[in-house]
């Protein structure tokens, strides 16, 4: 990382650019970003009290990694969505490389306990962003969603994943019934939560290379995405609760995974 300069933001779109670029913010959000030899990194928008935050990482980030930008709170501001919790810190950076089902069973082949996870049309970004970062901690391979009515790899996106986009690939597919079968016939087991049906998920039988299926909070697992698990699961719950919002059970599931594996 080069040394820091003045300079002021061109006004763009709020969280993007013209050239399909988008700002991330957030401490963990840009520092992952900038360890990331995948990611291109354009601009690095920086306060003066955020710039130490940055300079204790510079040993770690990638050749070629932008000067930090010293800026006011509002030029940075006035770039992202409204609201948005930057922390002093904004880096506008190309999408990474796209990734596809196929690269990931193809890279998790002959891993018996391989794990990934499949979330069945989950349109809040930050649903999304926290179950990568739960899917991070639990050394899960990938998420695989559809590529329709699914929230794109915001800045929002990233901050709830705290640096995981970086680490856990976001695969897309056209067709997620499709998808499913392709993961079955690479040898997974698809399991999948539900809230009101299934085997208590302490209680079920599965074991080896796993695909956790979730649904969007409220509507849940669409029926051909219920058809396609070989299981479905449920996590008791007490106290009047219904159930859990989705990042929390995506974590409670993984650590029972887990729990097994271990």
């Amino acid at each position: 990382m080069r040394k820091h300069k003045h300079s002021s933001p061109t006004p763009s779109r709020r969280g993007a650019d013209d050239g399909g670029r988008l700002w991330l913010y957030g401490t963990h959000a840009v520092r992952a970003a900038l360890a990331n030899p995948l990611r291109r990194s354009r601009r690095l928008l920086v306060t003066r009290p955020a710039l130490p935050s940055i300079q204790a990482v510079a040993r770690d980030v990638t050749a070629g990694a932008p000067s930090p930008e010293i800026s006011e709170r509002h030029d940075i501001e006035r770039l992202l969505p409204r609201d948005a919790v930057h922390q002093g810190i904004a880096l506008l950076v190309d999408p990474l490389p796209a990734v596809g089902l196929d690269d990931v069973l193809g890279t998790t082949a002959g891993q018996s306990d391989a794990v990934i996870i499949v979330l069945d049309q989950v349109t809040d970004p930050r649903n999304v962003g926290a179950v990568l970062r739960s899917a991070a901690a639990f050394g899960v391979q990938a998420v695989v969603v559809p590529r329709r009515h699914t929230p794109e790899a915001t800045g929002s996106l990233a901050k709830a994943a705290s640096g995981a986009l970086e680490s856990v690939p976001m695969v897309r597919t056209v067709n997620l019934a499709r998808g499913l079968r392709e993961i079955k016939e690479a040898g997974f087991w698809c399991v999948g939560l539900d809230a009101r049906d299934g085997t208590a998920i302490a209680e079920a039988e599965f074991d080896g290379r796993l695909a956790l299926v979730l649904g969007a909070e409220g509507s849940g697992l669409r029926r051909l995405t219920r058809d396609g698990c070989d299981i479905l699961v449920r996590i008791p719950l007490g106290g009047g609760v219904e159930s859990l919002n989705l990042s929390s059970s995506a974590a409670i599931a993984l650590y029972e995974v887990r729990r097994r594996k271990l």
